[in-house]
């Protein structure tokens, strides 16, 4: 059986990463999308294990010093991480690991598991992203202005990233994506060692 495959997805809020992603679960099922830890409490309505792995503070601190994350941040007081051992889990069976992350995120897993693939979803244009944000009417001019500025710091690190997907239409998105996770189990090493040679 071939040994799954890890996945970064990034890209600034309002660029449509999630739409994307639940498109290309339609079309591929052998995909685990990774769930986080944190340390903040759960909402109403999110389930331990399905939205968060949430976990007490001392907790999740254990955890990194027993070096249990890809990559972690702390955010308004909380903790934030991606455990290693789910991650691990499901490429050993077979299934290729989706991280929805953010850039700092990212450049942690790459640093530590160097073979990992970064796909960067970039919007059409600058004002498609303005209008997106905009259009979802859940944040205040302000917090636009905030998201906008954290964008262009998220475009200059596109660079490190192995690819970019520009989120013209969802299902072009999807389809780019689907492209990217067959293309990277053909990769000539991959294949001969499957033949045997």
């Amino acid at each position: 059986m071939r040994k799954g495959k890890t996945f970064v997805i990034s890209g600034p809020s309002g660029v449509g990463k999630g739409t994307v992603l639940k498109a290309l679960l339609e079309q591929r099922k052998n995909v685990y999308v990774s769930v986080s830890a944190t340390t903040r409490t759960a909402r109403p309505g999110e389930e331990d294990g399905i939205h968060y792995h949430f976990l007490e503070k001392s907790v999740f601190q254990e955890w990194i010093a027993q070096d249990a994350f890809l990559e972690y941040a702390e955010y308004v007081g909380n903790f934030y991480g991606t455990p290693k051992k789910f991650v691990d889990s499901a490429m050993d069976e077979g299934q290729d690991v989706i991280l929805e992350i953010d850039v700092q995120g990212a450049l942690q897993v790459a640093e530590k598991r160097p073979e990992t693939i970064l796909i960067f979803i970039a919007p059409p244009s600058w004002e498609a992203l303005e209008q997106r944000l905009t259009l979802r009417g859940t944040d205040r001019p302000e917090k636009i202005q905030e998201r906008l500025q954290r964008a262009k710091v998220e475009f200059q690190s596109a660079d490190a990233y192995h690819y970019v997907v520009i989120n013209d239409t969802v299902e072009n998105a999807a389809r780019e994506l689907d492209a990217i996770l067959t293309a990277e189990h053909c990769r000539v090493m991959e294949r001969m060692e499957m033949i045997g040679t």
